[in-house]
């Protein structure tokens, strides 16, 4: 420990600002071949109650007895990285993926480059912002559990592109929800209507083959009720998580979701039809809570316990509706009303790959190797779901209800 010595990140770097606009490949192929367990066992001397924290000390002393093994642009970032944490705390999280280069070129960048934000006080601290910084500010604290991640995105964040991801979802969802209600002359439970099974869009057993509905399921509800709690949800939790990660992430998790379910229910429900976007929100709203239950002390939105009762109450109340509606007495026999196993299979993509892509803010998924693994996972599934979809029904003699 000692007195810490005066690096000056941000000045060395403004005067090599053309040489290291990346950090450049051939300065990180002079790092030794370290595997990650090499830093963690070195990272574990300065930490024996391994709580996965080290004081910015004792990281200073980590880097300063191992400076030879470092290639100085690393270690410059490195020193940037202690500055830049307000609560002078270090997080392995936050080192190791540094070290590894997992972290995007941008992100270490403007470490290195001493970024007004990352380098002052925490977010919390600040004084007179205005109203859309203020937004900004509680979007960073809702959904990232580090400080050095939500600094970043705070000073990062331009607003272009907005979230039009979940907003395009959400208003189509609506205006397909009245288009429906108009033409059928019922709202509420329209599920019930005898007529609303023909619809194009809604995934019917008898038209599986039709590979468009596994997907354009979602633009179909069950009523205004089932409509309602699953756009208040995209709103209040994917538009904010869209806003953080991006629409390419956060698309990529709902529509996984929206396929898994409708998959699931071809495997486990195999005579229900499908409607509603609950597997998507399902898979956002779980990798989300998961999110915060697995950085539980790093996550600083207010009433979280509260929060996460009330989200749990209303994702329980939804589910409970769909298992309720999907054994009463159906509208339209020998079909049963949709199934229910949807929302189950968007927890499992929330829970897998959802959780992955929340937990790794500018980071490159390629680089980790639990992404890969779900990833695999969820591919032998639709592998299995669609080879399951062309032989089983056949082999097991099932019969199916007519067409509508």
């Amino acid at each position: 420990m000692g007195e810490h010595p005066s690096p000056g990140p941000a000045v060395a770097a403004c005067a090599e600002a053309e040489r290291i606009e990346e950090l450049e490949p051939e300065a990180e192929e002079q790092l030794p071949a370290a595997p990650e367990d090499h830093w963690k066992v070195l990272f574990d001397q300065f930490d024996p109650g391994n709580t996965g924290y080290i004081s910015t000390g004792k990281f200073r002393s980590l880097l300063e007895s191992h400076s030879s093994k470092l290639d100085p642009h690393k270690k410059e970032v490195l020193l940037a990285l202690a500055d830049s944490h307000a609560d002078g705390q270090i997080c392995y999280h936050d080192f190791i993926s540094l070290m590894s280069n997992k972290r995007s070129n941008s992100f270490r960048q403007a470490i290195l480059q001493g970024n007004r934000r990352l380098s002052s006080k925490a977010l919390l601290e600040e004084k007179g912002l205005s109203l859309s910084q203020r937004l900004i500010r509680h979007v960073a604290y809702e959904t990232l559990p580090r400080e050095i991640d939500r600094k970043w995105y705070y000073d990062s964040y331009t607003c272009c592109p907005p979230p039009w991801f979940m907003i395009t979802v959400t208003l189509l969802e609506v205006a397909f929800f009245l288009y429906n209600g108009v033409s059928l002359g019922q709202f509420v439970l329209q599920v019930t209507h005898p007529r609303y099974l023909k619809n194009s869009l809604v995934y019917h057993p008898q038209l599986r083959a039709q590979a468009w509905r596994y997907l354009t399921y979602i633009f179909m509800h069950a009523g205004i009720e089932h409509l309602g709690l699953n756009v208040v949800l995209q709103l209040l939790v994917g538009v904010p998580l869209e806003m953080v990660h991006g629409a390419t992430r956060i698309g990529l998790v709902y529509v996984a979701g929206v396929v898994a379910g409708s998959l699931a229910v071809s495997v486990a429900d195999m005579t229900a039809p499908v409607v509603g976007s609950s597997g998507g929100v399902y898979a956002l709203v779980s990798a989300h809570l998961a999110n915060i239950v697995m950085n539980w002390s790093g996550m600083k939105c207010q009433f979280k316990l509260l929060r996460m009762a009330v989200a749990l109450i209303c994702m329980s109340m939804e589910f409970g509706r769909a298992v309720w509606l999907r054994f009463h007495p159906s509208a339209y026999p020998p079909c049963p009303h949709p199934s229910f196993v949807a929302h189950l299979g968007g927890v499992a993509v929330g829970i897998t790959l959802g959780v992955v892509v929340l937990r790794n803010y500018e980071q490159r998924l390629q680089d980790q190797s639990l992404w890969w693994i779900f990833v695999a996972m969820y591919t032998v599934f639709v592998l299995f779901a669609v080879f399951w979809n062309i032989f089983a029904y056949t082999l097991l003699d099932l019969k199916l209800p007519p067409p509508p």
